[in-house]
């Protein structure tokens, strides 16, 4: 029986190894992961409170695998518990709305999906975001079939399902793959110098993913490893304001919101979830941002800060006041009191199109991807890891490989219309220290 070892247990690694060991009860597989998967902190783009799930896609392909994927999170006891079906309310400023009302016709769905005048929306769910920012708004898309997940809690019950079935799990910082004489990837090899093997080596590392690859080219003297421009590793910053009782009965029915800004307007999409049980509201800021450093001579690489937790929750000033001024995109004046309790940076793995890569790596035989969330990954968790199977066995859909191969027509950002891509540098959102 064949062996897998596969690199990073966020959504990509555990959804693999769960569809795996399914398919094939007996295979050898093994997660590895810089953090023990019930870590009450994890540098993994998909430890969160929560993440939206939704189906509000205007592009088709993923439109399709989001549904696909959101009728598990409605109706299979495993995923379920984690889903909360709060709806979603896009302000659209573009075709948007009407592109995701026909996918979901084509697809002969008759989810409770609608668009609305502003004037009409701005009414809806007691008001509450009558002083959004409508600027350059056509209309307004809401869709009472999506929502979001209880991010964290699901990905551990998750973890936890697929070592009863018998996944193993090694908690340990991966510091270059093994690719021998051959062109063949034998495994990887940690920090601490242990040596793990497998037939299939499958990184879903991330961030980590450009530096990981980097560092493996020089170890290897294969350069043809390097992600290059394929991949650019960036975070955001998320941020939560505690409401006090009151506050929290107006805003705990609320749906998913979504400013649906354009490439132009320099943003990406602005959200903001429903309150937690504990009463905190989350929503995120308007810079993603890129962290490139020459982390060997001459090769500048975007990725996590150095440390075992990323750096994650060292924000600064700049990065906290990013979160107010989008806060304001929703809740305008209403929201100054509010009290700003906590902020995190969220890390992930970045493509131009937005696309995932879930492809063989052509410079080592056993060596394959399956990555770049691009922020949008974590709706797919209980299908994704199907496709990613596909991909091993050479069964993709001509459509799905053509997507998401190593090799493939890559636009930039702003041609390619993609709001969601990194637009600021880290460096330049710190604090500056004075010097005496």
């Amino acid at each position: 029986m064949s062996s897998y070892l596969i690199v990073g247990a966020g959504v990509f690694g555990v959804s693999t190894a769960y569809h795996l060991i399914r398919k094939y009860p007996n295979a050898n597989v093994t997660l590895v992961d810089r953090d023990a998967y019930d870590a009450t902190s994890r540098v993994a783009a998909s430890w969160d409170w929560n993440k939206v799930v939704r189906a509000d896609y205007d592009d088709f392909v993923y439109c399709k695998l989001a549904l696909e994927a959101q009728d598990i999170f409605v109706n299979d006891p495993l995923w379920a518990p984690y889903f909360k079906q709060t709806g979603v309310y896009w302000i659209c400023r573009s075709d948007y709305a009407q592109n995701v009302v026909n996918h979901h016709r084509r697809l002969g769905r008759t989810d409770d999906i609608i668009t609305l005048p502003i004037s009409e929306a701005r009414k809806l769910y007691g008001g509450i975001f009558e002083d959004a920012d409508y600027s350059g708004a056509k209309e307004v898309l809401v869709n009472k079939g999506s929502g979001y997940a209880l991010a964290g809690d699901a990905l551990r019950a998750v973890t936890k399902e697929i070592l009863h079935l018998g996944v193993k799990y090694v908690t340990a910082e991966v510091a270059s793959l093994e690719i021998d004489a051959q062109n063949t990837c034998r495994g990887i090899r940690t920090v601490s110098g242990d040596v793990l093997r497998a037939d299939h080596v499958l990184l879903c590392t991330g961030a980590y993913t450009p530096k990981l690859l980097e560092l493996s080219a020089a170890q290897s003297g294969r350069s043809n490893l390097r992600s290059e421009d394929r991949i650019l590793a960036a975070g955001i910053t998320t941020g939560l304001a505690q409401l006090d009782e009151e506050e929290y009965k107006k805003y705990a029915d609320m749906p998913v919101g979504f400013q649906g800004y354009l490439a132009e307007h320099g943003k990406p999409f602005i959200g903001s979830l429903p309150p937690t049980k504990d009463r905190e509201l989350k929503w995120w800021g308007s810079k993603i941002f890129s962290n490139v450093r020459e982390i060997l001579p001459g090769r500048f690489v975007s990725a996590p800060p150095a440390g075992p937790d990323y750096q994650q929750w060292n924000v600064s000033r700049r990065m906290k006041q990013d979160i107010i001024e989008q806060k304001d995109l929703w809740f305008g004046s209403k929201s100054k009191h509010w009290n700003m309790t906590t902020h995190r940076i969220c890390w992930d793995a970045f493509t131009s199109t937005s696309d995932f890569i879930i492809s063989p790596h052509p410079a080592a035989k056993g060596l394959y991807l399956a990555t770049c969330g691009s922020f949008h990954g974590f709706k797919f968790f209980p299908v994704i890891g199907k496709y990613v199977i596909d991909m091993l066995e050479g069964s993709l859909s001509p459509e799905l490989e053509a997507r998401w191969r190593w090799d493939r027509e890559r636009p930039d950002a702003l041609t390619a219309g993609n709001p969601e891509y990194p637009n600021a540098e880290m460096n330049d959102l710190l604090d500056t220290v004075a010097k005496l």
